[in-house]
């Protein structure tokens, strides 16, 4: 008699969304991906489509390894996943340049450093290798969701705060503030904000998580 078929979306496979959105986060609970985090957080529109980027490479990358994954010789299986992620970085890369040339520009090299991004390797090595594609695909999604969450809530206050702007629009001046003499801070532009902010978050979700403590 067929086994039946795991539905779709199964609380399995369902956690294989939410768990890196909270409780198994890869930039505030792995801690990894902090560099583009670091760098491209200045303004939300770049960190938005770095979010989306990382997205489409961890998604076809994540599937391609897990359908090729019982004809990988294990002793090449490093540099299989290396070449495919990097052809999907190189792809995106040149539809960036193609249709998004100015954010493109204001990404520079963090597009092509997504090879090097932790979470990518993690994710191909530690699960497309072992699952199916369909569970790939999922936790390819929850894992660029998380990662893409926090550079988005880190690129908002970094840009409200330092610049008073969000996409570019006028917040503060929109409302006043600077009539009542507040000014942008110029320290939430800096690099060492965007690891306060990423500190600060962390705390947040640990202290309402008391798990993650107790684990540690």
């Amino acid at each position: 008699m067929n086994k039946e078929r795991e539905p779709l979306f199964s609380s399995k496979n369902l956690k294989l969304i939410t768990d890196p959105l909270n409780s198994n986060n890869p930039i505030t609970v792995q801690v990894l991906g902090i560099c583009s985090a670091l760098a491209i957080t200045v303004k939300l529109k770049p960190a938005i489509v770095m979010a989306i980027s990382v997205m489409v490479v961890l998604m076809v990358s994540n599937v391609v390894i897990s359908a090729l994954r019982k004809s990988i010789p294990p002793r090449i299986r490093i540099i299989v996943q290396l070449v495919v992620i990097a052809s999907m970085v190189i792809l995106v890369d040149q539809v960036l340049k193609a249709f998004a040339y100015d954010v493109s520009k204001q990404l520079s090299v963090f597009v092509g450093l997504i090879i090097t991004n932790c979470i990518l390797m993690g994710r191909l090595e530690a699960f497309a290798m072992g699952n199916k594609p369909w569970p790939s695909f999922l936790d390819a999604i929850g894992n660029a969701s998380g990662y893409g969450v926090i550079l988005i809530i880190v690129a908002f206050f970094r840009e409200l705060l330092g610049s008073g702007t969000l996409f570019g629009y006028p917040v503060f001046q929109k409302i006043g503030l600077y009539n009542i003499g507040y000014e942008n801070n110029g320290l939430m532009i800096l690099p060492p904000m965007a690891l306060i902010t990423i500190g600060i978050i962390i705390w947040v979700q640990r202290a309402k998580n008391r798990a993650l403590i107790e684990e540690k």
